[in-house]
């Protein structure tokens, strides 16, 4: 265990550099993603694959269509495309943290919880890269109006398409890393975690106002440079902690599951 982790470090350390180069990841990002990755493959190779595998996919569809995607959700979205310490703890957070259960304490209960949180990471962030390319406008989710891209909550079907093939993604690393987690189970926790987040982003999640262009939007400040004013859901539950609660909910799901 201990040389996985020095060679988990040695090889995380490259790879978040690369990442900090291409900007998907900011300094922080790229620092947490270090302790991450080297708690992974501390607790297994295999670990350490299907994370990489969930960093290598969700970074490759941030960049894809980046000038769109930034003129779509810019005015909207408060972070996009460069990761940072809270986002990759909101992602991989919970996966992490079955590393380490899974380092002191062995056990298919880690995995589990582990595969599931990443599975519902993995299906959001596939969901959200792909579906703000979407030529229909999304969908809330709770009341089925049209809303811009980039809102949280709304839903298009190539986008919830996407979710679904992330969440089957993760399910076939699974199998190939012969887990023993059902792969239904890590694809049906996948796709409850990406369904809450949307159901969370809807209701809960702090939705902010700029008077100045009278639009709705996540930004503290908004792309005009106007500060913006809280204007519903919970003050502080921001997008990272849907995410979190999103990762939480696929661990659940496929721990009761398997």
């Amino acid at each position: 265990m201990l040389a996985r982790a020095i060679a988990g470090g040695l090889l995380a350390v490259p790879v978040t550099f690369v990442a900090r180069r291409g900007r998907s990841l900011s300094t922080s990002g790229a620092v947490t993603s270090v302790v991450v990755g080297t708690l992974a493959i501390a607790a297994g190779w295999s670990w350490g694959f299907l994370l990489l595998s969930f960093f290598v996919t969700a970074s490759a569809l941030s960049k894809l269509g980046g000038r769109k995607k930034a003129e779509r959700v810019g005015p909207i979205m408060q972070k996009a495309g460069v990761r940072d310490a809270r986002q990759v703890l909101a992602n991989g957070g919970i996966y992490a943290a079955a590393a380490l259960g899974y380092i002191v304490f062995p056990s298919p209960v880690w995995q589990a919880a582990g595969i599931g949180a990443l599975a519902a990471s993995t299906a959001d962030s596939w969901a959200t890269e792909v579906g703000t390319l979407a030529r229909s406008e999304p969908v809330s989710i709770i009341s089925a109006s049209r809303v811009p891209p980039g809102t949280s909550g709304g839903v298009t079907l190539l986008g919830t398409m996407a979710g679904a093939g992330g969440a089957l993604f993760v399910g076939g690393g699974a199998t190939l890393a012969t887990w023993p987690v059902p792969f239904a189970a890590v694809a049906l926790g996948g796709m409850a975690g990406a369904l809450a987040d949307s159901l969370l982003g809807a209701t809960v999640q702090a939705r902010r106002w700029c008077d100045l262009c009278a639009r709705s939007t996540e930004r503290l400040m908004h792309s005009c440079g106007t500060p913006t004013r809280h204007a519903g859901g919970v003050a502080g539950f921001d997008n990272d902690v849907v995410n979190a609660v999103c990762s939480g909910v696929g661990a659940l799901v496929a721990l009761l599951l398997s």
